[in-house]
């Protein structure tokens, strides 16, 4: 039997989801986009490590996709309950490996994702360019902590998990991390990356790499595949 592709809504916001369900017992990965996204940006990711016989889930976010409507009001709290929400029915599903579920995450996704690690079982973590906010304003709409005036000074300080959850929620995981930043990133400072290089002080394994000459959306298509197959090398590893 070949894995089998489905769509269904998951949670309270009836997020869209997809998913690629394969016939026998497997792991899976959980895909989470950034900021502006939908799911359709990881289908190439989800085809490719379904390939290596891992279930895959990708999800619109609250207020992305096609229901835009709560775009400007869906704060990170309702999005971290969001992605937990996902992540249960994920785990939930029949023939599935629950102790062998990792997550990939991009920019503010792969924030979602490392906050998720405190909250739930993660078998692994890759993350692309994880965005950083402070703790504070943790019910204020996303969109208004994005034209905070400090975001970026915020984010050019060296920060230790003792100052930010998503950083603690790091310092706590076990698992295996890959952590891959773009060279020429517009939006997110080195400094971040570093500082999440940092707080993985007790990841089984951490694996960092720089998409020489990428911007944080990879615009190139060339840099996109070439990520892509990073990561599915990367994954081809955690068997």
């Amino acid at each position: 039997m070949d894995a089998v592709i489905e769509q269904t809504r998951v949670g309270e916001a009836q997020l869209r989801c997809t998913l690629l369900r394969q016939p026998g017992l497997s792991p899976a990965a959980l895909f989470v986009h950034g900021w502006d996204g939908s799911s359709a940006d990881d289908f190439e990711r989800v085809g490719r490590l379904g390939a290596l016989g891992m279930t895959c889930a990708a999800f619109d976010q609250r207020g992305h996709g096609d229901d835009g409507g709560e775009h400007d009001s869906v704060t990170r709290q309702q999005a971290l309950a969001d992605l937990i929400e996902v992540y249960d029915w994920l785990a939930s599903q029949p023939q599935l490996d629950a102790d062998r579920i990792g997550v990939v995450g991009f920019s503010y996704g792969g924030y979602l994702a490392a906050l998720l690690t405190a909250q739930r079982p993660l078998s692994w973590l890759a993350l692309r360019s994880p965005a950083l906010y402070p703790d504070r304003g943790w019910r204020v709409p996303k969109v208004e902590l994005k034209r905070e005036r400090d975001l970026r000074r915020y984010r050019e300080q060296t920060l230790s998990p003792a100052q930010n959850e998503a950083l603690l929620a790091c310092s706590r995981f076990r698992g295996p991390v890959l952590l891959v930043r773009s060279e020429c990133d517009e939006r997110l400072p080195r400094q971040v990356a570093d500082n999440y290089a940092a707080a993985f002080g007790q990841a089984h394994a951490l694996e960092t790499q720089v998409l020489e000459g990428a911007d944080h959306a990879l615009t190139d298509p060339r840099l996109r595949q070439a990520y892509n197959d990073r990561l599915v090398a990367w994954a081809m590893r955690l068997a």
